[in-house]
């Protein structure tokens, strides 16, 4: 894809939904497939399915996504739209955020929130800041094939998740 306008998904999410889980953009290869996390060395639905105790990669994209919400998970970004050309966060440019403040506030079951990467992270916890009492706010390691870290390493951190789930 080009160095065009990007835009983000819907968010994916339902009264239930008690983990918010935010990536910054969709790249190339999600845009092009219309699917969350659609390259295929993009970790997050096997790191999501260990948290969960799910085969969420052996599942067809639409039924992943029912399973996730099912279990109180839900998706979206924290850029609505920017110039970027490629899929690195760093190439993103003229960003507008989406308004996470107002989506939080509608879902009356989030208990957590967690930021997929430092660029996620930066930019949704200055938004979430007067949240953080209400909230548990959780910074992931990316599970991007940009992020070159061990996928033990990343699964250590992404499972504490299952706890926020959990939570009375």
């Amino acid at each position: 894809m080009s160095d065009s306008a990007k835009s983000c998904f819907p968010a994916v999410v339902n009264p239930q939904t008690r983990l918010l889980i935010l990536g910054s953009l969709p790249g190339d290869a999600s845009l092009q497939a219309a699917q969350y996390y659609a390259h295929p060395r993009n970790q997050f639905w096997r790191l999501l399915g260990e948290v969960l105790g799910l085969d969420l990669p052996a599942m067809p994209y639409l039924q992943r996504l029912s399973a996730m919400q099912a279990q109180g998970v839900g998706l979206w970004d924290v850029v609505a739209e920017a110039q970027r050309r490629g899929s690195l966060d760093t190439a993103i440019r003229a960003a507008s955020a989406n308004d996470l403040t107002a989506l939080c506030h509608g879902l009356p079951r989030l208990q957590a929130v967690a930021f997929n990467g430092a660029t996620a992270a930066g930019i949704g916890r200055r938004q979430l800041a007067g949240l953080a009492g209400r909230l548990q706010l959780f910074n992931l390691p990316s599970s991007s094939p940009a992020h070159t870290m061990a996928y033990a390493s990343k699964l250590a951190q992404w499972l504490p998740l299952r706890e926020a789930l959990h939570r009375p």
